[in-house]
């Protein structure tokens, strides 16, 4: 099958690549006459956790000054997109992550309930091995389904959100681009929804870094491809470590 082509500008991107979706078809008159509309799903910024709690839904966590530097960065490297509609999560840290590419490009940033961030009842703990909430027997019940998972929101609830509100974009921006500024779970259950693959994974290796895009190109309603792309990548690095993935 032929590789399906990479849609829009990529300058300042890196680590980029594109996934196969879908079937490859030999283009006609018809196909061409599509409209071709790209959705752009971008991950917040680093966040300013010097506790590094899973911070989840709760209210003021914002960009750290990393995290603006990152901003700044993704909206450089979207200039010349374009871009019609920015969405974002009611969360400030998606919010402060839309406002660089919405002061360049002078669009209103519309705020959209269904790309928050997942539900989590650990919100607010520390996460993990050691001394997070993870080996303490009290929070052991929530742990008990991770297909589920049975510690927040379902992963097909995250993934109906979603696609929801990618395809309502989809016909809003349609022929255009349009960017959702959102969180590193819904984003990527949002890409193994598209991909048709299991919700089931190690959050340890999710593709989804901070201010990483995942771009979904679509001919019509069809997903044509699929790309991701990091274009504050060299940034990472920098990065304190007291962030925390998503659910």
């Amino acid at each position: 099958r032929p590789e399906c082509p990479k849609v829009g500008s990529s300058a300042g991107r890196s680590v980029g690549r594109t996934v196969r979706v879908g079937r490859s078809v030999r283009p006609t008159a018809s196909l061409l006459a599509m409209p071709r509309t790209v959705v752009h799903l971008l991950r917040h910024g680093e966040v300013y956790n010097p506790e590094g709690v899973l911070y989840g839904r709760l209210p003021g966590y914002e960009l750290s000054d990393l995290g603006h530097q990152m901003a700044a960065t993704v909206a450089e490297s979207l200039k010349e997109n374009d871009i019609t509609h920015i969405v974002a999560s009611p969360l400030i840290r998606a919010q402060q992550t839309a406002q660089p590419t919405a002061d360049l490009l002078g669009l209103p940033i519309a705020t959209d309930e269904r790309v928050i961030e997942a539900d989590n009842k650990f919100e607010g703990l520390q996460v993990g091995v050691g001394a997070g909430a993870f080996a303490k027997p009290r929070y052991w019940p929530w742990l008990w389904n991770p297909l589920r998972p049975s510690w927040g929101e379902p992963y097909k609830d995250i993934a109906a959100r979603m696609r929801a509100a990618v395809a309502d974009l989809r016909k809003t921006a349609i022929g255009h681009e349009g960017l959702i500024v959102s969180h590193q779970l819904p984003v990527w259950i949002a890409r193994r929804s598209f991909e048709d693959a299991s919700f089931v994974h190690d959050p340890r290796n999710r593709e989804c870094n901070l201010a990483s895009l995942t771009t979904l190109t679509f001919d019509d309603d069809e997903l044509v491809s699929l790309d991701y792309s990091q274009p504050a990548g060299h940034l990472i690095a920098d990065a304190s470590g007291k962030f925390v993935g998503g659910a």
